[in-house]
């Protein structure tokens, strides 16, 4: 069996030759010396043994920004970025943290009910175009060796997620839904189609699957904001793709423990880097019991414990998690992220244990 077949099989409730294993190496890859990213992620997978799962790797269309300008500045490990256009201006903080490695938004940009005006007014100026050429080539190339999952999403992520995580915080999205809501949900249902239009134009693709990032977690959306603003996008984005006869996945690595029974009805196929805590809040075990059947679960190997824990301690988690899992819809992963530093050998042994199990 193909890594694709196996991926897809164990996905859709039919036969797999054992489970799927696909590692997933975001922040771990980027630390790797640049002689061992020369192959590239898929061959560097297949060489591990595992079933590359390359989530995210595309987007299918492109976004342009119209009647809107940009202006960065940058001061030592901070840049301010300001969005200006004619009705108003936005400005958020970025920070560099150099023991992360990385940039982290530490400055909202929409706070007001002005905030929220200026910010429909950048989405409804947004055009979207098709971008398939450069996947359709790739999709191609990559054959039956593993399977990609583009993004879809002007943000990769429901318009409501993206008030949380990129314009306003939760904190602030609180206080406006209670001040002025019906300015926050006109804004959210300008964002809403231009979602959609990523949509209309990924399911048009040869893509199986379609990936978000949404990074659900009850330490920033409650059940009950997922369940009104939430739950009922992801439900349309299922039903457009569900017509295409493809399957939609849901990112979902966070504390999910209290989102779960929303989560279980909506039109989801797959929950992907589902994870124990400290990342999460509730085991593999937990979650299928709180799933319906046809939703696949991907991950169960917390990345803090995959970065520290032993080779002893890793065979009996994924034995444990084969065993619990076993004749259901999963694929192992280590949930998430992989925190830099992990050893080589760990990701070995993974492969031993999903090729050893019966």
């Amino acid at each position: 069996m193909t890594a694709k077949e196996r991926i897809l099989n164990a996905v859709t409730g039919k036969p797999v030759d054992r489970v799927p294993w696909s590692p997933f190496l975001a922040y771990y890859w980027e630390h790797l010396p640049e002689e061992e990213r020369a192959c590239g992620q898929i061959e560097y997978m297949k060489k591990m043994g595992a079933d590359p799962l390359l989530r995210g790797f595309h987007l299918l269309y492109r976004s342009e920004r119209r009647n809107c300008e940009v202006l960065s500045k940058r001061a030592g490990n901070t840049i301010t970025n300001t969005f200006v256009t004619k009705v108003g201006s936005l400005t958020e903080v970025r920070t560099y943290s150099p023991e992360a490695d990385s940039w982290f938004l530490t400055g909202h940009s929409v706070r007001t009910e002005e905030d929220f005006r200026t910010l429909q007014y950048i989405m409804e100026n947004i055009v979207i175009e098709e971008n398939l050429r450069d996947f359709e080539n790739a999709f191609r190339h990559l054959g039956n060796d593993g399977l990609y999952v583009p993004s879809i999403g002007l943000h990769s992520k429901t318009a409501f997620q993206s008030l949380v995580e990129q314009w306003c915080g939760t904190e602030a999205l609180v206080y406006a839904l209670c001040d002025f809501p019906d300015v926050v949900e006109e804004c959210l249902a300008v964002m809403q189609e231009r979602d959609r239009e990523t949509v209309r134009i990924s399911v048009q693709s040869s893509a199986e699957v379609f990936n978000f990032f949404e990074d659900s977690s009850t330490t920033n959306i409650s059940p009950a904001m997922f369940e009104q603003y939430t739950a009922p996008e992801i439900n349309e984005w299922g039903r457009m793709i569900h017509a295409e006869g493809k399957l939609l996945l849901h990112h979902a690595c966070g504390h999910l423990k209290d989102l779960l029974p929303k989560i279980a009805e909506t039109e989801i196929d797959i929950l992907e880097s589902v994870s124990p805590p400290p990342t999460g809040n509730v085991s593999i075990a937990e979650c299928g019991r709180k799933l319906p059947e046809h939703i696949a679960i991907i991950g169960g190997i917390e990345p803090t414990f995959f970065r520290n824990c032993t080779m002893e301690e890793l065979e009996q988690c994924v034995t444990e998690l084969l065993n619990d899992r076993k004749g259901s819809r999963y694929v192992l992963a280590n949930s998430d992220s992989c925190p830099p530093g992990v050893e080589y050998e760990k990701f070995l042994l993974v492969s031993e244990l999903v090729r050893k199990f019966r």
